[in-house]
């Protein structure tokens, strides 16, 4: 072909000092434009081709192939390998520019190679997320390393084109720099070790809701790489966090919450001491109209009968008298809370249910209340507690009891109003 292209130029009187120079140019333009035709020819007519035949199929993973880039990364490699090819058949293969368009051709075919290979990788790792029924294998961890190893290889493969060396004369050098190459990658290291750790303890998972306060995370993790795991907040903000954190500091995730089915709600009313009395009969035959307790009154008042007849000291004294047992406000409230806690439609009624005292403190006795809401939705859970503290602080006063709050501005206001009066 340089004899054909030689012999046209000198029919079309071209200087013989120009010959050289002229069959050059008209060779790698010859070889470009080749090239680019094939280029065009591939992405315009057999890509679009293909992608018709995957959006026929009835298979959603060839989809995956077009979404990672599979089929045009590797179509690209075509006017590299033309360019291999051609070069020597239109230019001089001793020619400095022929040498440096296959040395060019060599480190492209090198790295887009690596970048087919990414895109591959790619496509497994989106169709273990798909299929997976448990995350908890380090895929993405993994794929990240052989992705570093893939564009390593493909680094010294294409360093060794440039100097026309052999691999092994290079690969023989990174011995070397194997201190290097530790401190380089250490971050590296650290978080594969720590993905590996992370999937065999089953520790977390993508979709995971964890926090992480030491850096501000709180919310869902969204994926989990060789480095970093991004956790997606529930501001919408993603923070990045080291792989390594997880296995070297502590924190909470709250899948067993979601798998169990209920969300613990613990919350507690705190009650002003000084309105606790002991109930009269009047008051508890008022309180027999509350269905909740009804049927609490009527069994704690035989239980208090049935020990007066057999305890003839507290037979002989009043019932409401310190000496006999009685029903107190705060006790026949805390029965309220339960039976209205168990009768509850949005109350998981297979988890722990229970309202416990706490040690009284200078603003109160604290009536805790500890139950699981059957709804595990932020929105939901929150109306659902709000709601229930809603009608428990309204409910208190009709037991006599009174919520504890520091006096405001208000209080002190109506204390002058009355001492005026």
């Amino acid at each position: 072909m340089q004899t054909m292209i030689t012999t046209w130029l000198t029919e079309h009187n071209v200087q013989t000092s120009y010959l050289e120079l002229s069959g050059v140019i008209i060779g790698c333009l010859v070889i470009f434009l080749i090239c680019s035709l094939s280029y065009y020819v591939a992405k315009n007519y057999v890509l679009v081709l293909i992608h018709k035949l995957a959006t026929a199929s009835k298979n959603t993973w060839d989809d995956l192939f077009f979404d990672h880039q599979v089929f045009s990364r590797t179509i690209l490699l075509i006017p590299f390998v033309l360019l291999l090819l051609l070069t020597p058949f239109f230019l001089d293969p001793e020619s400095v520019v022929a040498i440096v368009l296959i040395v060019f051709a060599k480190v492209a075919m090198c790295f887009q190679i690596a970048r087919s290979i990414s895109a591959l990788l790619n496509v497994i790792n989106s169709l273990y997320r798909q299929t997976a029924s448990e995350r908890y294998l380090p895929l993405n961890s993994t794929l990240q390393v052989i992705k570093l190893v893939v564009y390593l290889v493909a680094t010294i493969l294409a360093v060794a084109q440039v100097l026309d060396r052999s691999p092994l004369y290079l690969l023989s050098g990174l011995g070397a720099l194997t201190a290097v190459l530790i401190l380089v990658f250490q971050d590296t290291i650290k978080g594969l070790v720590a993905s590996i750790q992370i999937s065999a303890n089953k520790m977390v998972a993508p979709g995971d809701w964890i926090e992480l306060p030491k850096y501000g995370a709180d919310g869902d993790v969204v994926e989990i790489g060789l480095n970093t795991v991004k956790v997606k907040n529930f501001d919408n903000t993603v923070t990045t966090v080291p792989t390594y954190a997880l296995t070297s500091g502590s924190f909470k995730n709250w899948r067993g919450m979601i798998n169990s089915g209920g969300r613990r709600i613990k919350r507690a009313i705190i009650i002003d001491v000084a309105s606790i009395r002991f109930y009269n009969q009047e008051q508890l035959e008022s309180l027999k109209s509350v269905k909740l307790i009804a049927k609490y009154l009527a069994q704690k008042q035989t239980e208090i009968e049935q020990q007066a007849v057999d305890n003839a000291n507290i037979n002989t004294v009043s019932v409401e008298t310190i000496n006999a047992r009685q029903l107190t406000n705060i006790g026949t409230f805390r029965a309220y809370i339960v039976a209205y806690l168990k009768q509850h439609p949005k109350v998981h009624q297979e988890m722990t249910c229970m309202v416990r005292q706490l040690p009284a403190s200078e603003v109160g006795l604290p009536l805790e209340l500890y139950f699981f809401s059957s709804d595990q939705n932020w929105v939901n859970y929150e109306a659902i507690q709000a709601d229930i503290f809603d009608h428990l602080f309204a409910a208190a006063p009709l037991f006599g009891l009174r919520v504890f709050q520091h006096p405001s501005g208000y209080d002190w206001q109506k204390s002058t109003s009355n001492t005026d009066a």
